[in-house]
């Protein structure tokens, strides 16, 4: 199983960008799809999350900013983001819960893409 983000790239302050995610290989299910960032010298942090059934959950300093979807036909993730600020400048990394079949049983596992580097500045 991989998941192969795109989308990043450099964009002005006030600008918008959309990143993309699909997920591929021996794939049952897909549970959460959802986008962390990782700005230089911190820690990972939540952007948002959605569920196979669309529920989505934001955090506070993107809340208003972006909007989360997915398609699941193509199991792919999607984040647009607009009014983007220098401060939202990071790596951003998609994560998604897979359950894969075995010979025996069903098991899920958390997945990490690669990381699209996404940088606001003027």
């Amino acid at each position: 199983v991989q998941l192969q983000a795109s989308g990043g790239g450099l964009v002005q302050p006030g600008g918008s960008l959309s990143l993309s995610c699909s997920a591929s290989g021996s794939i049952f299910s897909i549970n959460a799809m959802g986008w962390y960032r990782q700005a230089p010298g911190k820690q990972r942090e939540l952007v948002a999350t959605i569920t196979s059934g669309g529920y989505t959950n934001y955090a506070d300093s993107l809340k208003d900013r972006s909007a989360i979807s997915r398609d699941n036909a193509k199991n792919t993730v999607y984040l647009q983001m607009n009014s983007l600020k220098p401060e939202d400048t990071a790596v951003y990394y998609c994560n998604a819960e897979i359950t894969i079949a075995t010979m025996t049983a069903l098991e899920e596992y958390d997945y990490w893409g690669q990381g699209t580097q996404v940088t606001v500045s003027s």
